[in-house]
């Protein structure tokens, strides 16, 4: 099964469809990237901060599918914005990736009390100029955040990667990336189980007519949205699933049934305010 892949604004691609390793425990890292990869996926998403990087890095290495075949995305922490910091942290991803580059190296959080992520992006710039990175952008920004770092630099984010799901559907936020050609990534896509997403009518209507699961119908409405996801499950069978998405199409009324239940419910930080 081929996944489609999404332009980046630096001429790279990236595989629309991807998986996520937030909250896999490091021991488990490995097996979970493992079945990952044999499954299909050729795109997988940490970060420093998951602590799971070594094992990730185990199972690519033990892959054997050649490097130029997958698309690998880790984030720089905020503990480590600055220059300098900036340029240790990614060769200590690296190290335990086991990796000469990554494909895509993120600004995991603004963390605007520390004031750094206007510097922080600068530095990104030269790890991208060194070779260390393929593509730069960074995750949890507002417009005002992007607007700042595009301001001070010579470089569009390519990426920006936010909680997105059908109830905080960052409809203004995508529009922004689209006309600034900054490619949207949707972290918690499933809505991280803090709400009822799976028994809502306008999805389970949708997963009965199509045959699927709810998670199938939420990941496609992503998809059919130009939307880059990477849902994530320690399950190899709903890993399965998950990639299993390209056999159904939903009609235009079930997409803008699922628009509807947008009511800027969000499970996870507010970017403005978190303080970690």
């Amino acid at each position: 099964m081929t996944v489609p892949t999404i332009s980046l604004n630096d001429g790279n691609q990236i595989p629309q469809l991807g998986f996520g390793v937030f909250l896999v425990e490091p021991d488990e890292a490995e097996r979970v990237v493992t079945d990952a990869l044999e499954v299909g996926y050729r795109h997988i998403d940490t970060a420093a901060i998951y602590k799971n990087e070594e094992g990730v890095g185990r199972a690519i290495a033990a892959s054997g599918i050649p490097r130029d075949e997958l698309f690998v995305t880790t984030k720089l922490w905020n503990e480590d914005q600055g220059t300098e910091s900036a340029h240790a942290a990614i060769d200590r991803s690296l190290e335990r990736l086991g990796l000469d580059y990554v494909d895509l190296y993120l600004i995991h959080w603004p963390s605007p009390t520390r004031g750094k992520y206007v510097e922080s992006w600068k530095a990104m710039e030269q790890i991208k100029a060194a070779g260390k990175a393929r593509s730069i952008g960074v995750s949890n920004f507002h417009q005002h955040h992007l607007d700042e770092v595009i301001e001070a630099s010579d470089t569009v984010p390519a990426i920006d990667q936010i909680e997105l799901h059908p109830k905080f559907a960052q409809t203004q936020l995508r529009s922004y990336g689209k006309d600034k050609g900054i490619a949207i990534e949707a972290w918690g896509p499933l809505g991280q189980g803090k709400y009822p997403l799976f028994e809502l009518p306008e999805i389970t209507s949708a997963a009965e007519a199509h045959g699927v699961t709810p998670a199938q119908v939420v990941i496609r409405w992503h998809l059919q949205h130009g939307i880059i996801v990477f849902p994530k499950t320690n399950s190899r069978e709903r890993a399965q699933q998950n990639f299993d998405v390209f056999g159904f199409e939903l009609t235009d009324a079930e997409m803008s049934a699922i628009d509807g239940l947008d009511d800027g419910t969000r499970v996870g930080a507010d970017p403005d305010t978190a303080t970690f």
